[in-house]
């Protein structure tokens, strides 16, 4: 499937509380674990009710099965900074990220009317951080050694890459193609 097909058969839907058992399992599972910091339930619906966040189920494929979930939370910041609290999604490798990525940049910039969209991320997560490097993200800082890591029974840290795009550089992505409107 192309990006294009991808992007085309993704969405996102509000998460409802009969959705949280699926969120739950899908953010300990043992491929994500190593990439975020799992919440707690509470903490989960605490997103689904603060006007704050927007807390989505990713579905997709023919079926629209559900691939994942994306947390924003900032939606009312007045300083319109919007933040990409999370986004796991499985399975990988099939541009589910990408696609994904795209569309929160759409609402952000163009729903939300962000000023700055931004994130953090593990610096062992490669993976994403190209990903958000070739979507137009940039690195604004590191947050050296922030978190703590226990990995099949090692600890140790990792440090928080913080980056970030501005509605200016959104909008010259979108005058030079690379970004749909």
């Amino acid at each position: 499937m192309s990006e294009q097909e991808t992007e085309h058969r993704l969405r996102l839907r509000p998460t409802m509380l009969s959705d949280l058992d699926f969120v739950i399992s899908v953010e300990t599972d043992s491929h994500n674990i190593p990439f975020i910091t799992p919440w707690e339930r509470p903490q989960h619906e605490g997103a689904l009710r603060i006007p704050d966040f927007r807390h989505f189920i990713v579905e997709a494929g023919p079926d629209y099965e559900r691939a994942g979930f994306v947390i924003l939370q900032g939606c009312r910041n007045q300083h319109r900074s919007v933040e990409m609290k999370r986004i796991v999604l499985q399975p990988k490798g099939f541009g589910l990220g990408r696609a994904c990525v795209r569309q929160l940049k759409r609402m952000a910039f163009r729903d939300l009317h962000a000023h700055r969209f931004w994130l953090d991320v593990k610096l062992l997560n490669t993976r994403a951080l190209a990903l958000y490097a070739s979507e137009g993200f940039i690195e604004e800082g590191r947050l050296r050694e922030s978190v703590r890591l226990s990995i099949d029974g090692v600890d140790g840290y990792d440090s928080l890459v913080v980056m970030s795009m501005l509605d200016r550089e959104f909008q010259a992505r979108v005058a030079m193609g690379l970004e749909a409107t």
